[in-house]
């Protein structure tokens, strides 16, 4: 249901919560790359549409690279996913059949779909990935 570049940015922004986490102000690309398993050309795309969206910030020169623009529990799925490979809903007809007015069954199913899909991810922030219980930390390799 995602995308693969959502999962990149994903991947990237709780690896970058995780290193705030434990006193880190940025990460370079390459260890960025390196830690999420996302190959760095990809990856470099991938932050540029998160800068762009205030998620993240670079940070230049030496011991710069790439940290979050604010704090992790300001920070939810959605917004993540929405930088770089939004969820769209389906709001008139996807066939362009004049006759429909409003949704038919089929897309109208969907699209609530979709709508719980953004629910669930508005409803997720990156600081609750963080405290989560599982021994498994999300998404990031150290």
């Amino acid at each position: 249901m995602l995308s693969k570049t959502a999962d990149y940015a994903l991947r990237a922004a709780i690896c970058l919560a995780e290193h705030r986490k434990s006193g880190g102000i940025s990460l370079s690309a390459e260890l960025l790359a390196e830690r999420t398993r996302v190959p760095r050309r990809y990856l470099h795309r991938v932050l540029q549409d998160l800068a762009a969206r205030q998620i993240i910030e670079s940070r230049p020169g030496p011991g710069g690279g790439y940290g979050l623009s604010k704090e992790p529990s300001a920070i939810d799925l959605l917004q993540v996913v929405n930088a770089v490979s939004p969820i769209e809903r389906i709001r008139r007809c996807p066939l362009g059949i004049d006759s429909h007015t409003s949704l038919c069954p089929l897309h109208a199913e969907l699209d609530k779909a979709y709508a719980k899909t953004e629910a669930a991810f508005a409803g997720v922030n990156l600081q609750q990935l963080l405290d989560s219980t599982s021994q498994i930390k999300p998404l990031c390799e150290d």
